[in-house]
């Protein structure tokens, strides 16, 4: 990784010239240690997001930016990268992934860069009987890296409801349900919509999530769910076997967390497969 020179104070121009600055940064580092990450985080930062209903949709997001540094440096240049981020400002999308993590590695002179952008995305959504229309916000991230190549990967946190099978089993009448968040990270090799992804999760649930319903809507989600009980198991291994089918993914990861209505903790269940190794 080349670094720019360093002059001391005293070795600068007198007068009214601008000095140039030592660049401590730049210094080397005899602790012979390379760092996997250095960079800055939480940069707040509006982003436009591509909305595969109205083309795009604007936002504001939390981005990470990272490269890697070698031993014999001390430290890495931070400006650099709010100087690419602002490079990109109003063209930072899933296509523009790549051009902006190259730029980080070029500008940071790394072998490695990454790139980590969280924002809430929103959706417009019909409750099932009313119709009444409003906003579902979902929490997404965006997430590469460039060493040889560019890595890609998305991943969305979507709520829904389930009803317990055991609850609905045993019970004279009715059954507990509570609501629970999946987080599903994906890889893949062509272009995909986050609403493919919210898609999959919320039909593989007891019943999805809405921000608005009429007493009508109440009444249809109520008997939907207790319909359709699952465990945290069978969320994750049903998102899962629309996963495998998609051709399009070649690794995913499946959380789900549900928030419980009777027990004073939560149900978990983690599912991962890399569909590139030969047996998944």
């Amino acid at each position: 990784m080349a670094r720019s020179s360093t002059r001391s104070r005293s070795e600068a121009p007198a007068g009214g010239d601008v000095r140039e600055l030592p660049d401590v940064q730049g210094m080397t580092d005899a602790r012979n240690i390379p760092i996997d990450k250095v960079g800055v985080r939480g940069i707040e930062y509006p982003v436009t997001v591509l909305d595969r209903a109205d083309g795009i949709q604007h936002t504001v997001a939390s981005i990470n930016m990272y490269v890697n540094l070698p031993r014999e440096f001390k430290g890495t240049h931070m400006s650099r990268f709010i100087e690419v981020l602002n490079r990109f400002r109003g063209n930072m999308n899933i296509r523009s992934f790549p051009l902006i993590l190259r730029a980080i590695k070029k500008e940071l002179q790394a072998e490695e860069a990454h790139l980590e952008v969280t924002f809430p995305y929103f959706v417009k959504k019909q409750a099932p009987v009313s119709g009444a229309e409003s906003l579902m916000e979902y929490r997404c991230t965006i997430q590469g890296a460039v060493n040889d190549g560019i890595t890609m990967g998305v991943r969305v946190e979507v709520p829904i409801t389930t009803l317990c099978p055991c609850s609905k089993e045993i019970s004279s009448s009715g059954a507990h349900n509570q609501r629970g968040t999946v987080a599903l990270s994906v890889r893949f090799e062509r272009f995909l919509w986050i609403e493919e992804l919210i898609e999959i999760v919320e039909s593989n649930a007891s019943c999805d999530i809405y921000a608005l319903l009429k007493r009508e809507d109440e009444k249809y989600v109520t008997e939907k769910a207790y319909a359709n009980p699952m465990f945290a198991e069978d969320v994750v291994r049903a998102v899962a076997e629309k996963l495998l089918a998609n051709d399009n993914i070649t690794w995913f990861s499946v959380d789900f967390e549900n928030i419980e209505s009777i027990h004073n903790h939560n149900a978990y269940a983690h599912l991962e497969r890399d569909k590139r190794k030969r047996g998944v």
